[in-house]
C-alpha cells in the first residue's frame, strides 16, 4: 500500500469514527467487520464483542433489522426504514432507530456484504412528546386565564360572606362548622386556580449554579419526614464528581420534590426508592453558536406496582391522576420545568417491578 493510499484509508476511518450514525459493515456470510465507535454506544456492544461475530447473534431479539439487512443483501439494492425499528440492547431499553442497509460491492462489481447505518431517533421521540406537551399547555394557558377571572372573584364573594356569617354566630352554634368547611374548600378551589396558573403562566428562571446532589438530599429529608406510616427505605447513588449546573434552584428543587412525593407514594406500606445521578457524557446538548456539553441524568426509580399501560400515555396530563388525593398537576409541571431547563423526563415502568424517572439536563456551568 502505497503512501497515498495510506493516507485515503486513515482519512476514511477518521470520518468513521466521527460520525454520529453507527456504521456497521457485514462480509458476504454476515459476519462483521466493521464496527465504528457510534455502532458501540447505540447497541451497547464493544468493537471486541461485535468483530468477526454473525449479525444474527447479536441482534437476534431485533427480527426487523435482521429481515431488512437481509433483504438488502439478497436483493443487491439500498433498503430504508420508513418507520422505527426497536433496536435491543443487553444492557439498556430498546432504542429506536432508523435503517438503512447498502449492499457492498468489489471494483469488480461482486457484491461482497453491506453496510448498515443506523440513526438514534430517541431524541427526535422525545422532542416530539415535548412539542405535544407544550401544545397542551398553551391550550390550557388560554383557558385557566380566562376562568381564573371568572372564578376568582365569586369565590372571593363566597369566603367573605362565610366569614361574615362565622363572626355573627355565637361560638356555641353548630352552624360555625359549615362555615368553617366553606371557607377550607373556597381555599382549596383558589389553591387549585394559583397552581393552575403557575403552570401556564411565563416565570423568568433565576439562573444560578446548582448542586444538584445538595437539592436531592434536603428533598430526601424532606419525604422522610413526610411518610412516617411508611417504611421507605431512600438509597442515594449520587457522582460526587458532578459539578454545580446553571438552574433554579427552586424549581429544580419542585421538581425532585414532585418525583420524590410520587415514588413515595406509590407504595402501600413500605418500599425502596433508589436516587442515582451521574454524567452521560453518550448524549449532548447542542445549541447553535454554543460548545456541545454532556448531559447530567437523575433517575428515581421506585419498586412500587408500575404504572398501568393504558395510564402511561396520560401521566404528564394536566388533571389526570389515579389517586384520591391531589388534582394532577405535578408532573405537567415537572415537565414545565425541565423545558425551561432545556432538558428531558423520561419514564419507563414495569407492572409490580417498579417505575423510574429519568431527568436529563445539560452540564452548563454559570
Amino acid at each position: 500500500m502505497n503512501n497515498g493510499e495510506q493516507k485515503d484509508r486513515s482519512l476514511y476511518m477518521r470520518v468513521l469514527e466521527n460520525m454520529e450514525e453507527a456504521v456497521i459493515a457485514i462480509d458476504d456470510a454476515e459476519l462483521i467487520v466493521l464496527f465504528n465507535p457510534a455502532a458501540q454506544i447505540c447497541t451497547g456492544y464493544s468493537e471486541r464483542q461485535a468483530l468477526k461475530r454473525p449479525l444474527g447473534d447479536l441482534f437476534s431479539s431485533s427480527s426487523e433489522l435482521l429481515r431488512l439487512v437481509r433483504a438488502a443483501l439478497q436483493s443487491g439494492r439500498s433498503i430504508t426504514s420508513h418507520e422505527d425499528i426497536l433496536l435491543h440492547r443487553p444492557l439498556a431499553e430498546p432504542l429506536p432507530v432508523g435503517l438503512s442497509a447498502s449492499p457492498l460491492f468489489t471494483r469488480n462489481g461482486e457484491q461482497e456484504g453491506a453496510v448498515v447505518i443506523l440513526r438514534d431517533h430517541s431524541q427526535i421521540r422525545e422532542l416530539e412528546e415535548t412539542v405535544r406537551q407544550a401544545d397542551r399547555l398553551a391550550m390550557l394557558g388560554t383557558l385557566a386565564a380566562g376562568l381564573a377571572h371568572e372564578i376568582k372573584n365569586p369565590l372571593g364573594g363566597i369566603k367573605g360572606a362565610a366569614q361574615l356569617l362565622n363572626l355573627e354566630l355565637p361560638p356555641e352554634n353548630p352552624l360555625r362548622e359549615y362555615t368553617r368547611v366553606m371557607t377550607r374548600e373556597v381555599n382549596r378551589v383558589n389553591d387549585l386556580i394559583e397552581e393552575l396558573l403557575d403552570l401556564t403562566r411565563p416565570r423568568p428562571t433565576q439562573l444560578s449554579e446548582v448542586n444538584l446532589s445538595r437539592i436531592l438530599a434536603d428533598q430526601v429529608l424532606l419525604q422522610k419526614q413526610s411518610h412516617p406510616d411508611k417504611q421507605i427505605n431512600y438509597q442515594m447513588q449520587l457522582d460526587p464528581s458532578i459539578p454545580p449546573i446553571k438552574g433554579d434552584e427552586t424549581l429544580l428543587s419542585r421538581l425532585f420534590l414532585n418525583l420524590l412525593k410520587n415514588a413515595a407514594e406509590a407504595f402501600e406500606t413500605d418500599g425502596i426508592i433508589t436516587i442515582t445521578s451521574r454524567i452521560a457524557g453518550q448524549y449532548l446538548f447542542n445549541k447553535p453558536g454554543e460548545r456541545p456539553v454532556p448531559m447530567v441524568t437523575v433517575e428515581i426509580q421506585d419498586n412500587g406496582p408500575g404504572i398501568p399501560p393504558d395510564e402511561l400515555d396520560r401521566i404528564f396530563t394536566p388533571f389526570f391522576t389515579t389517586k384520591t388525593k391531589g388534582c394532577g398537576l405535578g408532573l405537567a409541571i415537572c415537565q414545565k420545568i425541565i423545558s425551561e431547563h432545556q432538558g428531558s423526563l423520561r419514564v419507563s415502568t414495569q407492572l409490580k417491578q417498579g417505575t423510574t424517572f429519568t431527568v436529563s439536563l445539560p452540564l452548563k456551568r454559570g
